[in-house]
């Protein structure tokens, strides 16, 4: 389950007693908080605090103007401006803390993103719980052929069935190893330390992950992108949901100009100029690589 009775009585409490505050809050925020959201088939994630709204962001953008500089009294308009730039340090002014629970595979790759602060459960000293991620049928899928990182082809039958019962497998065998080798209550069993090592990649870690809302967008526009992992991917897009309540004018412009939008080099602007024109531009004449023009392509298509 994804949350265990103490964790569920916790929230419970601290949602019933809320505190009077003089601070800024974001109303969709406030509705977010300690609540769980389950993702994948143990996961989830839930706002356990955070700081600042859409107005904390001009607040920090227009503590630089000095007298008799315009200013752009819309907040909107002055957070998509800011979006639109390339200006960073107003959207550092908003923090927010995640209670994640997550596949440790997928938080090997969420760790890569540095630039947040981490604290993650400990199975030196805590027991970790027999919780592992199994994939639905659906989403395995064999090696692609184009992409050395990426899925391609659905599997199916027997072959989907036969992978299910070798994850799930080899799962429980290593649970009941890493068990015997912890021992009973009472019993001197091998380090947790040592025994942990022998457990899958797919079995279930918690974190609390705290970051400012100039680098969480920029963790969101790399894994709630379409080619990002699945299994990561599904995290995102909550977070993505979770955002839009806390920041709706910074959400929507970061889903116009950087989720919607795309980054052109001077060659594929270019190429757009020639087309616009209308010169008939091939992967051949256009001094792009195969790799660069199907990705070109793809953003034209999209």
């Amino acid at each position: 389950m994804p949350l265990t009775a103490d964790q569920d009585a916790e929230i419970a409490e601290l949602r019933s007693n809320p505190q009077p505050t003089l601070r800024a809050v974001s109303p969709g925020m406030e509705a977010r908080l300690y609540t769980a959201h389950p993702v994948l088939d143990h996961g989830f994630v839930r706002v356990v605090d955070y700081m600042g709204d859409d107005a904390a962001i001009c607040q920090a953008a227009r503590v630089s103007y000095g007298r008799g500089t315009k200013a752009v009294s819309n907040d909107e308009g002055l957070i998509r401006y800011l979006m639109r730039h390339w200006h960073s340090t107003p959207f550092e002014m908003c923090e927010v803390k995640l209670h994640v629970k997550l596949p440790v595979f997928v938080a090997r790759q969420w760790i890569r993103h540095r630039t947040a602060n981490v604290n993650e459960y400990s199975a030196r000293y805590s027991i970790l719980d027999r919780e592992f991620y199994i994939p639905r049928a659906q989403d395995l899928a064999a090696q692609s052929t184009v992409n050395n990182q990426g899925r391609g082809e659905a599997l199916t039958g027997e072959e989907a069935q036969r992978v299910l019962e070798y994850l799930k497998g080899d799962a429980a065998r290593a649970y009941d190893h890493y068990e015997e080798m912890i021992g009973q209550e009472g019993q001197q069993g091998l380090a947790r330390e040592l025994a942990r090592m022998n457990l899958p990649a797919n079995i279930y870690t918690q974190w609390y992950w705290k970051v400012d809302l100039h680098n969480l967008f920029h963790f969101l526009r790399l894994r709630a992108d379409a080619h990002a992992q699945y299994e990561i991917r599904v995290y995102a897009d909550l977070i993505c949901e979770m955002v839009k309540d806390w920041v709706p004018f910074a959400y929507k412009a970061f889903e116009d100009y950087r989720l919607g939008g795309a980054t052109l080099s001077a060659g594929a602007l270019d190429c757009i100029r020639r087309m616009v024109n209308g010169e008939e531009v091939t992967q051949e004449t256009s001094g792009m690589s195969k790799g660069e023009w199907r990705e070109f392509e793809g953003v034209l298509k999209a």
